[in-house]
């Protein structure tokens, strides 16, 4: 699309988007309105596996789908059932004034740009995990979501739901006993294998990557978007992005947030970030995510985080305190653990069915503030194992003390037309 063509159409696009940003469709009959057998209607952005894994789920229905893959596009609009529409560009899609929520199942170097224009549209939105590949995205993406005051959710939900990695049993047990404050403080969280948990260090990338022709199905430009601009080569896009530092973390990018929200919930660290990040790992290439050895996040009140990417604490617990220990399979030196259990208060309720916090207009389990504190901690190891270096952290400011080369990371710079 020539630049000229497309901020035309982003002007018509952002006059109609802010007439229905005013009055959405589903609140026109009064604050958390649906009509008689209506439902919330909902999009999808990128239809890879992720993006086809969620065409249905509870009081939605689909109406759009969105991606520049035609063979993906295609699979889901027959995977779909009903009268689907079908987009390749996602801004076309967001001008839609039936559209109330909009999931975003890209690589993660999309999440930020097009979180930020489905609120400016007036969208809901259900955005994957990590929620944004830098912290100044999320940054921006909490500013938007506010402005517009539009509902969010992150997709990952061991916060609220199912069984956590290793533990045998929901978080709701475990926030119980660590607010309860038996296991005293500062404590410690070691997350590894040990522990019941995958860094997935298959996710690395490759080193020179020969030029491949772009297949005719696949709009590569545009699947690149704000990245750099780098020839083609399949181990970059679908299911292999995650081991390039242009489009994700690897292991960390893929499965951090899903194990480190629930930590950070557990510790009552939602409104903060660690203040000091000590990395052990091999110097990384400049474009392809290597592994590492071991990233220690610190909290000011002295509370640690370890991620030990080569299981090395071999008789480490999952949560260990002065007074006692929490294990993998809920296993703790605590008598009569669930006696205790029994006898604590449960944590503060939450909304958990996205559709109940589009209806009611308040703030889903995980939303775009705490799901941007938990991406930052991801992001915060990403940058220490990039940068080969440890770092101070400053979580009012939300900027590195004494390293330009580390704020640097925080806002990277994006590929025209794109920003954010």
């Amino acid at each position: 699309m020539k630049k000229s063509g497309r901020r035309l159409f982003l002007k018509k696009a952002g006059t109609a988007a802010a007439a229905f940003t005013i009055i959405p469709r589903h609140v026109l009959g009064g604050r958390g309105y649906t009509s008689p057998g209506d439902q919330l209607t909902k999009a999808i952005i990128g239809t890879g596996g992720m993006g086809r894994g969620h065409v249905g789920y509870e009081g939605t229905r689909l109406i759009a789908v969105c991606d520049v893959d035609k063979s993906h596009l295609e699979q889901a609009v027959s995977l779909a059932k009903g009268n689907v529409r079908a987009y390749h560009d996602f801004r076309e899609l967001l001008a839609q004034p039936d559209i109330d929520i909009v999931h975003i199942a890209t690589p993660p170097h999309w999440h930020g740009i097009m979180a930020r224009m489905a609120a400016e549209a007036g969208k809901d939105i259900w955005c994957e995990k990590p929620m944004t590949r830098t912290i100044g995205e999320g940054i921006k993406v909490v500013e938007a979501v506010r402005k517009h005051g539009r509902m969010f959710r992150l997709n990952t939900w061991f916060r609220f739901k199912d069984n956590f990695y290793g533990m045998n049993t929901t978080v709701k047990p475990v926030k119980k006993v660590i607010d309860s404050g038996v296991l005293g403080w500062p404590l410690k969280v070691t997350v590894s294998g040990i522990t019941g948990f995958d860094w997935k260090f298959y996710w690395s990338g490759l080193h020179n990557l020969k030029p491949e022709p772009v297949p005719p199905e696949l709009d590569y430009d545009f699947w690149l978007g704000p990245a750099p601009w780098k020839p083609y080569n399949p181990e970059r896009v679908h299911s292999k992005f995650r081991g390039y530092w242009d489009y994700d973390g690897g292991g960390l990018g893929d499965m951090g947030q899903h194990y480190l929200d629930p930590v950070q919930y557990l510790l009552g660290k939602d409104d903060t970030s660690p203040v000091y990040i000590e990395i052990d790992a091999p110097q990384q290439h400049w474009d392809a995510v290597g592994s590492w050895r071991r990233i220690t996040f610190t909290y000011a009140d002295g509370c640690r985080i370890i991620l030990d990417g080569e299981n090395r604490d071999k008789d480490a617990a999952y949560i260990e305190g002065p007074y006692g220990k929490i294990f993998r399979g809920f296993r703790s030196d605590i008598p009569d653990l669930q006696k205790l259990i029994d006898t604590l208060p449960d944590p503060e309720p939450q909304i958990t069915t996205f559709t109940e916090s589009v209806l009611t207009r308040k703030k889903f389990a995980l939303n775009e503030e705490n799901g941007h504190r938990s991406c930052t901690i991801v992001n915060l190891g990403v940058i220490a194992l990039r940068l080969g270096r440890n770092l101070k952290y400053d979580p009012l400011k939300q900027r590195f003390i004494d390293d330009e080369g580390a704020n640097r990371l925080i806002n990277q710079p994006m590929r025209e037309p794109w920003t954010i």
